[in-house]
């Protein structure tokens, strides 16, 4: 095991990491390894997208990120409120500046091409990048695939381990070896995870990177009730909630400390509007941390704020806490099963981000390691089966509430496991193999097309 807890939390454009934060990577990998010679003799680029790329393209943004990569553009640092107008000059102007650096003619229609019905032999989300010279002459081209969590790979790394060459002190890849390491060790998930990290980075930047995603997550919760606008872009024009719904909980100043204390289920209210408006943003293309991917971008986020705004003895030491916890989980999740959408529904997704929210907060809230994993199991288990199947190829029905739902499911299972002694019948390992099972047995219209369940039940407008 060789992937960070800072790879599974990235910073990001909505909406999508693997059809939009993970094909704009891509192409700008593409572009920025090219050679000086082969740039210079470059005359045109395209990109074709294939599988649930090509299928869901339009909704999910990717022919607009494969724009901006080509542009040398990068999703975590691009000013979201810049994007139209750099597309739109693009549009107008007919000219593409590749990596910032090559001025190239760019037709969209002709050189971002949505194959809708056409896959690649190697994973749903898969796209070519090309270059040519002014005779029609391929140059150069590469395969790459985007698979989940905005995580990109070549043709030539796709069945290699998701891993790197990073020196690892505590070496695991299940739950189960993870937590026969904690009770060797007398550690937490978190200190073994810390430990590791410590290998990569020293501590402080650790600490940095980690509460800075934890302040972009609270900036994006603010950012989705600041909202102005009453709906959602794209065709379904989806109503917007959490900026209705945080007037109506704030309501004479009320706080989530101070509101009508005799609801006892008034907490629920809160972690709604957090995860409605972390991923109301993530519809809006907006910034997002991928937790672990932006379909499930709001799950954590609203649990992490359930916990610093419910719960007592809030520290920065437990915010890091919860986030090597929950990234831990996420790394067993991911490579050893998926959190792509395209690959095996939206139990890859939610589910994966669910397990690793519960997790998080039973180790804050004084889990033993066993309660922990207990926790994580829980939660993965009851998203067990979920398709993906957005309405108009848009991340908002049902993407949106089924984030908010998830989000008091982790709470739920972490309470739950907390209840008990860390014990139970089912593992964590076995629900991770039965959601890597079940994703390869479920029908691809069901994962990432729109071409099954939601998406075809329910009769919309042209999106």
């Amino acid at each position: 095991m060789a992937l960070s807890v800072l790879d599974m939390f990235s910073i990001g454009l909505g909406p999508s990491s693997s059809h939009t934060v993970g094909p704009m990577r891509a192409a700008a990998q593409f572009i920025n390894g090219l050679d000086a010679d082969t740039l210079a003799a470059t005359e045109r680029a395209q990109v074709e997208l294939f599988g649930s790329l090509g299928a869901t393209g339009i909704g999910h943004h990717s022919d607009t990120a494969v724009i901006l990569g080509l542009a040398g553009h990068d999703p975590a640092t691009i000013v979201p409120d810049q994007v139209d107008d750099i597309i739109a000059q693009v549009e107008t102007s007919a000219i593409l500046e590749l990596a910032g650096r090559k001025r190239v003619a760019f037709d969209r229609a002709n050189d971002v091409i949505l194959h809708l019905s056409k896959s690649l032999p190697g994973h749903p989300n898969g796209m070519k990048s090309s270059v040519y010279d002014a005779n029609g002459t391929e140059l150069a081209s590469q395969i790459t695939y985007s698979i989940g969590g905005g995580f990109v790979v070549t043709e030539d790394e796709l069945d290699k381990p998701l891993t790197t060459e990073r020196k690892v002190r505590h070496d695991y890849r299940t739950g189960t070896q993870l937590l026969e390491l904690c009770h060797q060790e007398g550690k937490s998930i978190a200190d073994l995870t810390w430990e590791n990290e410590l290998e990569w980075r020293d501590a402080e930047e650790i600490r940095s990177e980690l509460l800075h995603i934890w302040q972009v997550m609270q900036d994006c919760v603010q950012a989705g009730i600041d909202r102005t606008e009453t709906t959602l872009p794209g065709g379904l024009k989806v109503t917007r909630r959490a900026p209705r719904l945080y007037k109506q909980l704030s309501q004479g100043g009320a706080t989530e400390r101070t509101g009508d204390t005799t609801d006892a289920l008034r907490g629920i209210e809160w972690v709604n509007l957090y995860a409605l408006a972390v991923n109301e943003e993530n519809a809006s293309g907006g910034r997002v941390v991928t937790a672990p991917t932006n379909g499930a971008a709001g799950i954590i986020p609203a649990v992490l704020h359930y916990y610093t705004r419910f719960l007592d003895d809030v520290t920065d030491d437990k915010i890091v806490e919860f986030m090597l916890t929950a990234g831990a989980i996420g790394i067993i999740i991911k490579t050893q099963a998926s959190i792509s959408g395209a690959e095996v529904g939206c139990q890859g997704e939610v589910g994966s981000a669910c397990s690793m929210a519960a997790a998080g907060l039973a180790a804050v809230m004084g889990g033993t390691p066993s309660q922990v994993e207990d926790a994580a199991e829980m939660a993965l288990e009851h998203n067990l089966g979920m398709t993906c199947d957005p309405v108009g190829g848009l991340v908002q029905i049902p993407c949106i509430e089924r984030n908010a739902i998830a989000s008091v499911k982790a709470i739920n299972a972490a309470r739950l496991a907390l209840h008990g002694d860390g014990t139970h019948k089912v593992s964590l390992d076995q629900a991770i193999e039965t959601m890597r099972a079940t994703g390869a047995d479920m029908m691809d219209k069901y994962k990432e097309t729109s071409r099954g369940g939601l998406a075809v039940a329910v009769t919309m407008p042209e999106c």
